[in-house]
């Protein structure tokens, strides 16, 4: 059986010692009374509900999965998640980072994030359910009028209803301006949508007495194309003026998708027969409004792929201390065994080594972006809330990209360490694999992420926020430059800084000239920057941690940070050479394939 414990001590290193995530919230007067003691006491609580509640539940929920009833559309999710989800709710954790106006707790994003990444390596399944009403109440709360405001928020903070989007749709993905699903106006301030959607996540179970679906679709005379999307909220049971349930709403769950992984969530096919919704925000402004959502979740696929890469390595360096094969190449290490643990094989430490990397790097990332949201949202000076709105919107591909791509690397490298047995279901290793692989797909694609990010973040204002995140790396720089323990990890963020501008700059170029060269270039464009942004953090946990050597603190951990920042730069880092070379073959090699394709 697999194993996990919630990694408190990087957290609050990431936290409070390369982050000061408490100095800066005292200038958030939503945030200003929020202390390391409060942050730490509430992750030690999440951890313990990840790692004894959701976790026990992950092989158990992949092997069972969901059951639909077909007669009545309702859907049985695995033994056990009910009553965690009920749990949950009782410990207060939907509320977590949720405004008090509406019962919220009101701690900021950044320790709901830190909550959530436990949550994910304990049970991704059982996760989306939770994680997607967050998403729900966030974009109700941007774009919601006053009275759906009143009517679904209180419930979806408390945790009583749950939330979903309701988007694809079988003919269209990521397309959406394709879909077909149409929402009559009824004369009295409700509409009547009728279409059918697919790939719902969460889209039923019987965890609570209401779900609260936010769908896309098309009035009447919506012009054509993602200009003419509007978005609805739809429940499961229409909700009377006081507050209670009334007949139910005519949005069905007829069928549940047989997946390659997270099995524990009811991935819904979602049939519309006229149900009553009501309008978010604008006629027609839809995507403007769900896309507070899209971006949410884009950051929380990150996460679950950060999740699963942390929990896969946890299990195999278990396994490589324990398992013996062989004899190490330099010698016998363990004379008393018949053979060496196979944690002495340079290629197994590579391989748990390449985890731990992209599970600390992910971390910092993760934690950078969810203290950028709470300044963007509660800074009071305005410069800096535009200023961190940009940075989490440049960096919002990125992390649901990169960290989901890395996430496939390690997670499959860790089976891997554990030989025949990481394929074998009992350990574990193979769901890992399994869960993570959806999470490059769903959300936008990766390849779509990676258009978003050089297209419209990057040439879209002529790199105007790379250059503000480029700002950053040279502060670094300026302030370590001349510090000789800091260059091996100092100059190859300052010669990648500076390559950037010109890689940017010659593939805007070639764009301009011909789009396709976008096309062909953004995959390999995205990880040098996803690269440039982990170089760029792993710099500032490598200098913490020689600080506090220097000063004379003798905690391992800081070891063990300078030893995964050393290999990092030596193994990984490197590949933003191959990439940038391989970017610049450019299109012609791709669509002049017409023979090769035939």
């Amino acid at each position: 059986m697999p194993i996990y414990t919630p990694p408190l001590r990087d957290m609050q290193f990431v936290l409070h010692e390369v982050f000061k995530v408490t100095d800066e919230f005292k200038a958030m007067p939503a945030h200003a009374e929020v202390d390391a003691d409060t942050i730490n006491a509430v992750l030690e609580e999440a951890g313990k509900f990840a790692a004894g509640v959701a976790f026990p539940l992950n092989i158990s929920g992949d092997t069972e999965g969901c059951k639909l009833d077909t007669a009545t559309h309702e859907v049985t999710p695995p033994k056990g998640f009910k009553e965690a989800y009920r749990q949950y709710v009782e410990g207060g954790w939907p509320a977590l980072s949720c405004d008090p106006e509406y019962g919220g707790q009101g701690l900021p994003h950044t320790v709901n994030q830190c909550l959530y990444e436990m949550l994910n390596s304990a049970n991704q399944a059982w996760t989306m359910y939770p994680g997607l009403s967050h998403g729900a109440y966030e974009a109700l709360l941007a774009h919601g009028t006053d009275e759906q405001k009143k009517t679904y928020l209180p419930k979806l903070v408390s945790g009583e209803w749950t939330g979903t989007m309701c988007l694809t749709e079988p003919h269209c993905g990521t397309d959406l301006g394709m879909l077909r699903t149409k929402a009559e106006p009824q004369g009295d301030g409700t509409y009547k949508l009728t279409g059918n959607k697919i790939f719902i996540s969460a889209g039923e179970h019987d965890f609570t007495e209401n779900i609260v679906h936010l769908v896309l679709a098309r009035l009447p005379d919506a012009p054509k194309g993602s200009k003419g999307i509007s978005l609805f909220v739809v429940p499961k049971f229409k909700v009377n003026a006081d507050g209670s349930l009334g007949e139910r709403n005519p949005i069905f769950c007829t069928g549940l998708e047989h997946k390659m992984g997270i099995h524990g969530n009811a991935t819904a096919q979602i049939a519309i027969d006229g149900a009553t919704g009501t309008l978010v925000g604008e006629p027609n402004k839809g995507l403007a409004a769900m896309f507070v959502m899209m971006n949410a979740a884009r950051l929380g696929v990150g996460n679950q792929s950060l999740g699963l890469t942390e929990v896969a390595f946890q299990n195999a360096l278990a396994y490589a201390k324990d398992r013996i094969q062989m004899r190490s190449l330099s010698g016998t290490k363990a004379k008393d065994k018949e053979a060496d643990p196979i944690i002495v094989h340079p290629d197994v430490r590579k391989m748990l080594l390449t985890a731990k990397a992209y599970a600390e790097g992910a971390r910092a990332l993760q934690v950078f972006c969810t203290l950028l949201l709470d300044k963007a949202h509660g800074h009071p000076d305005e410069k800096v809330r535009k200023d961190s709105d940009e940075l989490v919107a440049l960096l919002t591909p990125i992390v649901k990209a990169f960290v989901t791509d890395n996430g496939h690397v390690a997670t499959n490298a860790c089976m891997q360490v554990f030989g025949g047995h990481g394929f074998i279901k009992e350990w574990g290793m193979e769901q890992f694999v399994r869960d993570n692989r959806i999470n490059m797909i769903y959300e936008g694609t990766n390849t779509i992420q990676s258009l978003d990010l050089l297209g419209r973040k990057v040439l879209g204002n002529n790199g105007a926020t790379l250059k503000k995140f480029g700002k950053l790396v040279g502060q670094l720089v300026a302030e370590e430059g001349v510090n000789e323990k800091m260059a091996e990890f100092i100059n190859p963020i300052a010669y990648l800084g500076d390559q950037m501008t010109k890689f940017t700059t010659e593939i805007g170029f070639r764009g301009f000239q011909n789009p396709d060269e976008v096309g062909a270039a953004a995959v390999d464009y995205l990880r040098v920057a996803g690269h440039l942004v982990f170089g760029y953090l792993f710099a500032r946990m490598a200098q913490v941690a020689l600080r506090e050597i220097a000063a004379g603190n003798t905690d391992p951990f800081y070891v063990a940070k300078l030893q995964t920042a050393r290999f990092y730069f030596a193994k990984l880092f490197p590949e933003t050479a191959t990439l940038m070379r391989t970017a610049r073959a450019g299109s012609k090699v791709l669509m002049d394939t017409d023979a090769a394709l035939a």
